[in-house]
């Protein structure tokens, strides 16, 4: 009964996963106008679900680490109460966040928990040095260098794109406005009447979608850029599968009651559950709230965000691919001068509360459920 139990909340920390992070490797695509935000959610859903299964394969060292083992006592790691606490803590952290619109960290939310949980269940026993090393060391130093990489790999093909002398596309957008004007009557008498009337604006990105004009070996660079993008947003997706699967799925490797294999194929569901019904609030802050884009500066910032995440990854190094991905599109946003610095400073905020609210709601239920 306790196993199922762990089961079931275990999956509500996947679903809250998705409902938060799903969309975040896609927002450049509905930040930029490359895609409408439903084509952009359901490649978000296939790329994080393929990169969940492959976890079943690649992802042992990040299993390992968030079991809670070299953080707490080996014995706590085997403790459906502590893992339950941990895992409630957790997923009602993130789903918090995911409410109120802010993009956070699961990693951050499973490390405070684990903190949380570990110091009621045995006290003196957390190892602070573990944690300082190997966990909070990695979190804190991704988003400063997902920062410089954005901007770096932004300015690599921007340098690029001008040396092939290819140019962006200015665009005219023609409609109708209703205006009230004078109109002459046969008595000689004027009178006002609500007419249309044809308008011209002149405009980039903020008008109209910013596309790249110029051909290479007879392609269309603009179309170029689209599948690349389209293909860099899904590297990300699925390096954030590949990412976050194992450290939730290791909740259950050591409870027992359900193979780590089908427990992997669980969360890949719940995942894909919470992305498809409660992401778009985080949907709004990720592609319209932080930064202004265009097609080929979204790419630029997830090729950053998938080749920091996948290297940490295989390093067994875990990273937040919320903070990579937010420090991106920070680090693009600030060479083209268009980050909007309001709303980063709220998730910068929301970043600073994850972990010791996690922690606090870990602690008090592994309290409550007597976890020691």
């Amino acid at each position: 009964m306790l196993v199922a139990l762990l089961f079931l909340i275990v999956c509500f920390l996947a679903y809250s996963n998705g409902a938060n992070d799903n969309f975040k490797g896609v927002a450049s695509l509905h930040g930029s106008g490359a895609a409408q935000r439903r084509t952009a959610l359901w490649w978000a859903t296939a790329t994080v679900a393929a990169g969940s299964i492959t976890a079943l394969f690649f992802a042992g060292q990040l299993m390992k680490k968030f079991s809670g083992k070299g953080l707490v006592p080996d014995a706590l790691t085997t403790n459906p109460l502590f893992l339950l606490a941990v895992a409630l803590a957790a997923g009602g952290t993130v789903m918090l966040a995911t409410r109120l619109g802010f993009p956070i960290s699961t990693t951050h939310g499973l490390t405070g928990a684990l903190t949380g949980a570990g110091m009621v269940a045995a006290p003196g026993q957390v190892k602070f040095a573990a944690l300082g090393s190997g966990f909070l060391l990695p979190l804190l130093l991704a988003p400063l260098l997902a920062v410089v990489a954005g901007a770096l790999v932004y300015g690599v093909l921007r340098s690029l794109r001008m040396a092939m002398g290819v140019d962006k596309e200015m665009c005219v957008c023609i409609g109708t406005e209703m205006r009230t004007v004078p109109v002459a009557r046969p008595a000689g008498l004027l009178a006002l009447e609500v007419l249309p009337e044809i308008t011209a604006t002149a405009g980039t990105v903020g008008v109209c979608r910013q596309r790249y004009v110029g051909r290479m070996v007879g392609v269309s660079l603009g179309g170029v850029v689209d599948v690349l993008h389209f293909l860099s947003a899904g590297a990300v997706g699925f390096a954030r599968g590949l990412n976050d699967t194992p450290k939730i799925a290791a909740l259950l490797l050591l409870a027992g009651g359900l193979h780590i294999s089908w427990g992997i194929v669980a969360v890949a569901v719940a995942m894909a559950a919470g992305g498809i019904l409660q992401s778009a609030r985080v949907a709004e802050t990720m592609s319209h709230k932080l930064t202004g884009m265009n097609p080929g500066q979204g790419c630029a910032a997830n090729l950053a965000t998938a080749a920091l995440v996948s290297t940490a990854n295989w390093s067994g190094l875990p990273v937040s691919t919320t903070h990579v991905s937010v420090g991106a599109l920070v680090g693009l946003g600030t060479v083209t001068r268009r980050v909007h610095w309001q709303p980063v400073g709220k998730v910068l905020l929301s970043w600073l509360l994850t972990l010791p609210c996690a922690a606090a709601i870990a602690a008090l239920v592994a309290w409550l459920v007597g976890a020691g």
